[in-house]
């Protein structure tokens, strides 16, 4: 059965939800999007898009089969999510709500006018007082998916979480213009669930997401095989009438089936309001391994693109780039702009607080402390 997906470019639409996860869910989605120093003329930002790559199949197994046990900074051709639902009601009760994410590659070419009235391509081009780079930019990609659990009880429910191919023109007056594609990119996602035998009513749930597309074969570039894929590609999961057991620490009665759950390229972890001991309200399936309940920490003012290194010395750090490189940064992607805007905008008060932070002097009232003497006891002075 195949059924079509609503689609978000650019601009998210209702959270359904998923708000509560949304902050963590961007960073993977843009992790190493554009690292530090944020210049297209730096190294680190020659060989991109690292993380969730979903690639055609005859791309992505050129030289055999990815081996399922590898983390999802391989590129492959589908992510295979299973996961645990505990319900409260009857499966035809029970909705659950899905939301595959990606970026779409957008190759960005800046084309200078020529005297015969042409264009031809160039690396940069200055028009309005700033350059206007030649660089590869991202469209964010989600797809809803929603069904009762009934729905894809013994056979699973296929969804196009697809994305269609485009070309933008932008004119820089007289002086050339900016040229931006987008590719087609084939996916589908299959949701299916079945029946566990335990304590409590409980089902396994999975949700594989594969790119289905063949413009690219085996001797394809991987430059334009990324045309094609799905980058950064991961799923937040929620429902009405459900909780979702952890499978990193889950409740006894379901830590078998955890240990029955096949994962592939992708990691789901807890995310969302907690529901009880070991379970949650959502689940983040993520190509990049995460704990429970991940959070981006209350200080950080925002995205850098690079979750591995420390906010305060990336601020810093971009603090001290000279007027050309911030010119240059600017000039290669937006999303390297508002980091600029946001970095020098910043109170001191706000920096100060990525040097560090105590989030709690109290202790943990779930562990047993020993009895303490009071000095002022009688028979002591």
């Amino acid at each position: 059965m195949s059924s079509a997906a609503g689609t978000v470019a650019g601009v998210p639409g209702d959270d359904s939800g998923f708000e509560r996860i949304r902050a963590v869910a961007d960073a993977i989605l843009y992790e190493g999007y554009l690292l530090y120093p944020y210049r297209k003329s730096s190294p680190k930002n020659r060989v991109r898009w690292q993380f969730g790559v979903l690639a055609p199949r005859a791309w992505a197994e050129r030289v055999g089969p990815v081996a399922e046990s590898v983390a999802g900074s391989v590129e492959s051709w589908r992510q295979h999510t299973e996961c645990l639902v505990e319900t409260r009601a009857d499966p035809a009760g029970v909705v659950l709500r899905a939301r595959v994410r990606y970026l779409q590659l957008q190759a960005k070419r800046v084309e200078r006018r020529t005297a015969d009235g042409g264009h031809e391509p160039v690396e940069s081009l200055e028009y309005g007082g700033r350059p206007h780079l030649t660089f590869d930019e991202a469209v964010p990609r989600e797809h809803d998916l929603v069904v009762t659990l009934a729905e894809i009880l013994g056979g699973g429910r296929v969804f196009d979480v697809g994305a269609p191919g485009a070309t933008d023109t932008e004119p820089l007056g007289d002086r050339g213009r900016v040229l931006r594609w987008r590719w087609p990119v084939a996916a589908t996602a299959t949701l299916a669930a079945e029946r566990l035998d335990a304590p409590v009513p409980a089902f396994r749930l999975s949700l594989t997401t594969a790119n289905t597309g063949s413009s690219a074969g085996p001797d394809t570039p991987r430059p334009e095989v990324l045309r094609h894929s799905l980058i950064a590609a991961h799923t937040l999961l929620r429902g009405e009438g459900l909780r979702f057991p952890s499978l990193i620490d889950p409740p006894a009665w379901a830590g078998s089936h955890a240990r029955r759950c096949r994962n592939v390229h992708t990691f789901p972890v807890l995310a969302g309001d907690d529901a009880g001991p070991g379970t949650g309200t959502g689940m983040l399936s993520s190509p990049i391994l995460l704990y429970d309940d991940p959070r981006v920490a209350p200080e950080s003012p925002g995205d850098l693109h690079d979750a591995a290194e420390i906010d305060e010395i990336l601020s810093l750090r971009t603090l001290t780039l000279t007027e050309d490189e911030k010119r240059e940064a600017r000039a290669t992607d937006p999303r390297a702009a508002e980091i600029l805007d946001r970095v020098h905008g910043m109170p001191e008060e706000v920096l100060a607080r990525l040097h560090g932070a105590v989030r709690s002097l109290r202790p943990d009232p779930t562990v047993p402390r020993e009895p303490t003497t009071n000095a002022t006891d009688e028979g002591e002075t």
